[in-house]
């Protein structure tokens, strides 16, 4: 999963060396937390948020397939 966020972050930025994926295991939930560079941080949320909407929305779906909640959070 971390490399499906990794990959897709990677293929929208202009600086693909600042792209940091850590992730935070729970029970149930796993939540993968992305970090980006300032100047790229627009690139990966997109207009209105639909970019980023979309990475969860791919997230939740490959979370499910594997019986875990997954839950992307893109930080400054």
């Amino acid at each position: 999963m971390k490399s499906l966020i990794e990959t897709m972050a990677k293929s929208l930025v202009d600086n693909p060396n600042s792209v940091a994926i850590s992730e935070v295991e729970g029970e149930k939930t796993t939540v993968y937390e992305l970090r980006v560079s300032p100047s790229d941080l627009g690139k990966v949320i997109g207009k209105q948020g639909k970019t980023a909407r979309a990475m969860r929305t791919i997230i939740s779906a490959a979370g499910n397939k594997i019986g875990k909640r997954c839950v992307l959070e893109i930080l400054e």
